[in-house]
């Protein structure tokens, strides 16, 4: 992991760096709404650095992805494509009418961002 990448990443969407611990190896990044992630830097890389989802035919249980609801997707993919973060998957309505787009941190890490449907 390359925190002079991904740190800025996550600025992008209003997240504040709050720790950076390199003998532990952690990052920890907190948005003003509460969300808080930690990055690693120590995990085991024996997937050719790949986080299965969408975009990846072979499929394994466990986490994948995380997700967070935004006020319209089609205004968070025209601010993905401003700020020049490729969207990976979508935008696609899932059969209980949300519809999400996906993308990937500099880490291959999967995030999703979805709109609930309008009711």
């Amino acid at each position: 992991m390359n925190w002079e990448i991904s740190i800025p990443f996550y600025e992008k969407f209003g997240f504040i760096l709050t720790r950076k611990d390199d003998n532990e190896h952690v990052v920890v990044l907190e948005h003003p709404s509460g969300v808080v992630i930690n990055l690693l830097d120590s995990g085991k890389d024996d997937n050719d650095n790949k986080n299965i989802l969408m975009d990846v035919d072979e499929r394994y249980p466990g986490y994948t992805h995380y997700s967070m609801e935004v006020e319209s997707v089609y205004d968070a993919k025209e601010y993905m494509e401003s700020a020049d973060i490729k969207i990976t998957g979508g935008p696609v309505t899932f059969g209980d009418g949300n519809t999400a787009i996906f993308i990937r941190d500099p880490d291959m890490n999967v995030i999703e961002f979805t709109e609930a449907k309008k009711t």
